[in-house]
């Protein structure tokens, strides 16, 4: 028969377009060609019928006869939330007439979706199965309680909510549609909740134990067709285990320790995280790799119900507060467990995304590019050759690194700020360990990019400086493992920090060979500069031949330095012409005796070429 499917069709085709006036206008004409159809339309100028009756053998036949019992209903309703609507606005309120005139068309859809709701139950309809049955006890049980709510009647109010919750929910497990799921979080469970606290019921106390006690009181007959169709949402909670009739937790476990969930939203939260976190690890354990940034986009739902879960849980002790309950309130002191859980939960999502952006093996792996597009698209992402990045761009993706790293060690210390955490001593020294693993990581990140920068000597120290913190916390991380299919959250398991430990011892003999090669280049140009030193530049010893050899690269001496360069003075010049050497003397004596005969004549010739060759005058034979 599909009794809630036909109801919420209609309301969500009405209702997507306009108002429940429109919705009420719709029916109206829906109604006229029903009547059409079934043949019973009031005839010109004849007397309108309101209370046709119809047989349980008349539904099983033609479901026309069902539609138009749902639509009657389904009038009244919309007319009553129409006039509601209409006076929303009003500033000066609701007058008493007005307000008694959406009760009265309320309890008119009330009675009427009763009265299909008892055709329907009868014997004689032999289509009308069990479900078909449930679902019409749930809708009239639905209309009723909007009817109580207008009266205010909470406690009347509260057990028809009650009764419809319930039958949806056992509806639900028959169905994969969520139009069952819609009502009740949208209809139902606000309303419970409400008419809960106006009937001065605890808000503490979760949706599921305020149904239960008031749908005690419900018929018997109702309660045969619930167990006729799912009878395991009438379990109580010690016979259903920890899951509540809905599917919600009941309890929660955190370090060994079992508290009870009171507050329905945070056990509602709690299941969505718990149904995020298998679905994270479908995502992560498909056979096809991710890419690191679609496996971080896997974890927005897990974050998102996690966070839901905090704000319940703040939300709920703030609650508590308000009504004036102590620390020492065992109410009190099971919310402070639970909100330790689930901001712990949070922030531990939040590690294990930032660990998949850095890359495999925590970002340990050195990473020399990525995949080139041309490559990617020809041969795939798996047999695509790696492109060795600019050393611009390998230092701003070290620096990326680093700042995941810095996120990680700032979530880890919130942790450490949580209650009852600091009293723990086993998990504040795995905290410990796990915040010097991540430091290592960060400090393997910074030496990289000293090495890609050229200093090597800064980049050993920071090598020696991450094996140190991870050689401290290798002992502590070694205890811990984990399943090999589950997403990365704040677990380092003892793969993980083995592999960093052996990872950096290899870095660590590789750098001090980078920097010995460089002390050892460093002494021997230191060497061989002294050498050129100490030796005369070949341009200042061009008159000597070399005995070893020209050394070619030491032509001049570089750079050129201050000294002393040989000079003839300008006073040289003028003794020059003052100086007699030996051997003119000697032949200047020699020729006095040869030519002593001849000495007038060659006195006479000389005289005369005396006065015919002009005189000299100043140093340089040039003057006045």
């Amino acid at each position: 028969m599909d009794i809630t499917k036909f109801v919420v069709a209609s309301r969500e085709k009405a209702l997507f377009y306009g108002d429940y006036s429109t919705y009420r206008s719709q029916l109206t004409g829906k109604l006229l060609t029903c009547r059409k159809k079934l043949h019973i339309a009031t005839q010109n100028r004849g007397k309108y019928n309101p209370n046709v009756k119809f047989s349980s053998e008349q539904i099983a036949e033609n479901h026309g006869f069902l539609h138009l019992q749902l639509l009657t209903a389904e009038r009244a309703y919309a007319h009553a939330l129409a006039m509601k609507a209409s006076h929303s606005e009003d500033t000066r309120g609701m007058s008493a007439k007005t307000k008694s005139r959406i009760i009265a068309k309320l309890e008119k859809a009330a009675r009427i979706a009763e009265a299909l709701a008892g055709t329907v139950s009868q014997g004689g309809a032999a289509s009308a199965s069990p479900v078909d049955k449930l679902e019409a006890h749930a809708y009239a049980a639905l209309l009723r309680g909007a009817a109580e709510f207008e009266r205010q009647n909470w406690e009347a109010c509260l057990k028809s909510y009650s009764v419809a919750r319930l039958a949806y929910l056992a509806l639900s497990s028959h169905s994969s549609l969520d139009t069952f799921k819609d009502l009740l979080s949208e209809t139902i469970e606000p309303s419970i909740r409400f008419a809960a606290y106006q009937a001065k019921i605890p808000r503490t106390q979760p949706i599921d134990a305020i149904s239960r006690r008031a749908f005690s009181a419900a018929d018997s007959s109702i309660v045969d067709l619930i167990k006729a169709v799912n009878g395991s949402v009438l379990e109580s909670e010690e016979e259903s285990g920890k899951k509540g009739s809905d599917g919600t937790p009941t309890t929660l476990t955190w370090r060994g320790r079992e508290v009870k969930i009171e507050d329905a939203a945070i056990a509602s939260a709690w299941a969505s995280v718990e149904t995020a976190k298998s679905k994270l690890a479908v995502k992560l354990a498909s056979p096809v790799p991710l890419q690191p940034k679609k496996m971080a986009a896997a974890y927005d739902d897990i974050l998102t119900a996690s966070q839901d879960a905090v704000d319940a849980t703040k939300q709920a002790i703030d609650e508590l507060k308000s009504e004036g309950a102590t620390q020492s309130d065992a109410r009190m002191q099971r919310l402070q467990i639970t909100r330790t859980a689930v901001n712990f939960e949070l922030v531990s999502w939040r590690i294990g995304r930032n660990r998949v952006l850095v890359g495999e093996v925590d970002g340990a792996l050195p990473d020399h590019g990525q995949p080139s597009g041309r490559k990617q698209a020809k041969e795939g992402s798996e047999t695509a050759r790696r492109e060795d990045l600019p050393p611009r761009k390998q230092i701003a993706r070290l620096k990326e690194k680093a700042v995941l790293y810095d996120g990680i060690l700032q979530s880890i210390e919130t942790i450490q700020e949580l209650p009852g955490v600091a009293n723990d001593e086993e998990l504040t020294g795995r905290l410990a360990a796990t915040s010097q693993y991540f430091n290592a990581l960060k400090a393997l990140a910074i030496s990289r990019s000293h090495l890609i920068a050229g200093n090597d000597a800064n980049a050993l120290a920071l090598i020696q400086h991450a094996l140190n913190e991870c050689s401290n916390a290798l002992p502590v991380l070694s205890s811990e493992q984990r399943a090999g299919s589950s997403p990365r959250n704040l677990l380092v398991d003892k793969t993980d920090a083995r592999q960093l430990h052996d990872m950096l011892c290899s870095e660590l003999q590789r750098s001090r060979a980078l920097v010995g090669i460089l002390n050892s280049a460093k002494a021997s140009s230191a060497t061989t500069d002294n050498n050129k030193t100490s030796k005369p530049a070949l341009v200042n010893s061009l008159s000597t031949y070399p005995d070893e050899g020209v050394d070619l690269e030491n032509i001049v001496r570089y750079p050129p330095q201050m000294e002393a360069i040989p000079v003839k003075p300008i006073f040289l010049d003028v003794a020059w012409n003052y100086i007699s050497y030996p051997d003119r003397n000697e032949k200047a004596a020699a020729g006095a005796a040869a030519g002593s005969a001849g000495k007038s004549q060659d006195k006479t010739t000389s005289a005369s070429e005396e006065e015919a060759k002009p005189q000299k005058r100043g140093w340089f034979g040039f003057g006045r």
